[in-house]
């Protein structure tokens, strides 16, 4: 097994770029996939969006199944989507999000309840994904990465601004790597 991929992390620039559509589904893209999912696993995670590994394209993994097969990496309900928007949105829902590129920290955010999503697969078929739950969070926190946003600029800018002086002193003081290795949060 290849080693798991760099994370990229909050105040990285890759993560505030708005990611490229991918142009060409081949075989070099279905490995990347394939690593991301790998990542995705092992960091753990729910999700995972190609920024947040360091490439700027429109592709994301997500898996969120909890089973026993999940745990071994190779869970059924996970998903590989290039190019995937949201087409329809329905109600609201507030969920506490955590993620893989922010460091020990969650919020609860507002999203929407339903979602439905167009992509491609790494077969080259068109899909669409009718979302609710968990499935439908995480759906829009990845979709969210892929135009450069992360959870943190969806909730109060006082509790950002909290976050972002924390990381900072973090940094300051050199314990930010070790911040980023401890935290307890399990990730969408």
């Amino acid at each position: 097994m290849s080693p798991m991929q760099r994370i990229y992390k909050f105040p990285e620039e890759i993560l505030k770029r708005v990611a490229a559509p991918v142009e060409t589904i081949d075989g070099k893209l279905v490995a990347f996939l394939d690593e991301m999912a790998k990542t995705m696993y092992a960091a753990p995670g729910v999700g995972l969006a190609a920024p947040q590994v360091g490439v700027s394209e429109r592709a994301i993994v997500l898996d969120c199944d909890s089973g026993e097969e999940r745990a071994e990496g190779r869970g059924r309900g996970l998903l590989k989507l290039i190019n995937p928007q949201i087409v329809e949105v329905e109600g609201a829902l507030v969920w506490e999000e955590g993620c893989l590129s922010v460091v020990d920290f969650t919020a609860e955010v507002e999203r929407a309840a339903r979602v439905l999503v167009q992509a491609f697969t790494p077969e080259q078929k068109e899909i669409r994904i009718e979302a609710e739950g968990l499935l439908a969070v995480a759906l829009q926190h990845e979709i969210d990465h892929l135009d450069g946003k992360l959870f943190i600029d969806r909730i109060s800018r006082l509790k950002r601004d909290l976050y972002k002086r924390k990381v900072r002193k973090l940094q300051r003081e050199g314990r930010f790597d070790e911040a980023a290795a401890k935290s307890p949060v399990v990730h969408i």
